[in-house]
């Protein structure tokens, strides 16, 4: 038996468009998982899809801040394609913006994408008539910002803290179903999104950020390896956990 293989089972990944999304994607396909593919740009998505190889696969346009179209849209795709097993959610947004110029708008609309709408998804992908019977398995993509605090980060530090919290309880409620519930918490992996958040920063300060992860910073591919073991039904006695994946940076 394979170390991970997921058997052509079918899983939700969102932020599927760029970035660590698009990483934990092809590696999903390529460990035989089928994929739905979830974004807000249709284009890049399809760049994503075809990196998948053979794997089937299935491209959803969604904008997750529209929290009441989760379900619907999810209810009506797994009517299509069956039973699910689990899901990625990945999708997220950091800025960098200090206390005294935050505003509740944006905070908000943070809060939505990085956390509520993963709990929306996690509800309707959990459901009776969607989940598979034998189980599955649900990760969140945090942040080493759960576990320490960075000026300019007070909201996203407050969004990823709140993942890890509700992931321990979500853990326990559906571990009776065998449904698995963990966070995966990287450090400073450079993608688009990391690259517009830092742009206030100046090269020191980012230098500075950078030479405090010991083994040096991340890839997208880093991630997405721990994020195929963690989702794998092989890692069937894990759950409830965060790991963080940060290059040794909290380790200090």
């Amino acid at each position: 038996m394979a170390f991970i293989d997921f058997q052509e089972k079918w899983i939700v990944v969102t932020g599927a468009s760029s970035g660590i999304g698009r990483a934990i994607s092809i590696e999903l396909s390529r460990n035989r998982a089928n994929l739905i593919l979830i974004g807000r740009d249709h284009d890049r998505l399809m760049e994503t899809a075809a990196s998948l190889g053979s794997s089937s696969h299935h491209l959803l346009l969604l904008d997750l801040n529209k929290l009441s179209t989760i379900n619907e849209k999810i209810m009506e795709l797994s009517r299509s394609v069956g039973r699910l097993y689990g899901l990625c959610h990945a999708a997220g947004v950091v800025e960098t913006r200090p206390l005294n110029s935050l505003k509740i708008d944006g905070f908000q609309e943070m809060l939505d994408l990085n956390l509520i709408s993963g709990i929306e998804l996690a509800r309707t992908i959990t459901h009776r008539n969607v989940a598979e019977q034998g189980g599955g398995s649900i990760l969140f993509i945090s942040s080493v910002y759960s576990h320490v605090g960075a000026p300019g980060q007070v909201c996203y530090s407050a969004t990823k803290g709140a993942i890890s919290a509700a992931v321990r309880s979500m853990a326990l409620e559906l571990a009776r179903r065998k449904i698995r519930v963990n966070s995966l918490s990287p450090g400073l992996v450079h993608t688009p999104m990391t690259s517009a958040a830092m742009g206030l920063l100046s090269d020191q300060q980012i230098k500075d950020i950078e030479d405090a992860h010991p083994l040096g910073t991340g890839t997208p591919e880093d991630v997405a390896r721990a994020a195929a073991f963690l989702l794998a039904p092989q890692s069937a006695w894990i759950t409830g956990i965060d790991l963080v994946i940060d290059g040794g940076y909290t380790a200090k």
